[in-house]
């Protein structure tokens, strides 16, 4: 610091500049040069390919090295055939559920079977007489006529129907209902004489 003669103060020295600042007000002009980020940028794609190479000329050891010491396959076993190689002719003896190969198509062709089969007639059952009739007309059969009762069920329905009807018309309207016992306490109370 330097003394003022006329004030006897003194006044502060100005700062000297840093040696790497380009401009003396105090403030950097750039943060990073395109130049160090481009070299950055360059220096990355050849690690990359050189792992690249690395990485594949492992493999392509590998693969010799399996070669060279796989065993002979004897002359009297035939080669089984490569089943990662799909061909389309294959896909249809695959079994079933088998995947997709357009799922568009395969799903219109499905809806478009099972309208032909609600539309249409058709045998079922040749044999038992059996046939499929459209929707609609079934629709219109089961308002017409109903639908079907089995003859033992309709049996059973008329027997058990007779039977409460029956127990309804003899039993005296005057008197209480009766309580239904279990067989064991029937027993209890047989065995104690009451």
């Amino acid at each position: 610091m330097s003394e003022d003669p006329m004030t006897n103060q003194q006044t502060p020295t100005p700062p000297t500049p840093h040696p790497n600042m380009s401009n003396h007000d105090g403030f950097e002009q750039e943060d990073m040069s395109s130049r160090s980020a481009l070299s950055f940028l360059a220096g990355l794609v050849l690690v990359g390919i050189l792992v690249y190479l690395i990485v594949f000329g492992m493999y392509r050891f590998l693969d010799r090295y399996a070669t060279a010491h796989q065993p002979r396959m004897s002359p009297m076993v035939t080669p089984e055939a490569d089943t990662r190689a799909v061909t389309p002719e294959n896909a249809e003896t695959f079994p079933q559920p088998r995947l997709e190969e357009n799922e568009r198509t395969q799903f219109r062709s499905f809806i478009e079977d099972q309208d032909r089969k609600l539309a249409t007639y058709d045998w079922v059952d040749k044999d038992r007489g059996t046939v499929r009739i459209p929707i609609d007309r079934a629709m219109e059969l089961i308002a017409q006529r109903g639908l079907p009762v089995h003859a033992e069920a309709a049996s059973l329905a008329q027997s058990s129907g007779a039977q409460s009807s029956a127990a309804k018309n003899s039993a005296p309207k005057d008197s209480a209902p009766v309580k239904k016992q279990t067989p064991k306490a029937a027993k209890t109370k047989a065995a104690s004489g009451k």
